[in-house]
């Protein structure tokens, strides 16, 4: 039963990063980053909050608690290492929708901070 499960989780990974390779395919064009799309498409919106957690961990490149714009820019990298760096537009607006207190960075705690960007 346990390597069952482990199977099934193996797969449940290589199907996600599949799929989020996919929907970094669909954003070749400059400004058609969409966060909340994103994550709605990848099915990361599905993810429990400790797996919500685990992909905010990834991103916190600095492992400083909180995603910063700098590394932002870098977002679909650090899903797929030859993804485009978001424009400056795009990650602005990443920063918009999930800054909940607008002090240009963002958190993952509670129900605000990187929850904000779920739909």
């Amino acid at each position: 039963l346990q390597l069952l499960l482990k199977f099934q989780c193996q797969v449940s990974q290589s199907l996600t990063l599949f799929l989020i390779a996919y929907v970094i395919g669909l954003l070749p064009a400059p400004d058609s980053f969409n966060p909340k799309k994103f994550f709605q498409l990848c099915g990361l919106t599905k993810k429990s909050p400790q797996e919500v957690k685990n992909v905010f961990n990834v991103l916190d490149n600095d492992a400083s608690g909180f995603i910063e714009e700098d590394e932002l820019k870098f977002f679909l990298q650090r899903f797929s290492p030859g993804a485009r760096v978001l424009t400056d537009k795009e990650t602005k607006g990443f920063l918009l929708a999930a800054d909940d207190d607008s002090d240009g960075k963002i958190g993952v705690d509670g129900n605000h901070g990187f929850y904000i960007i779920f739909p």
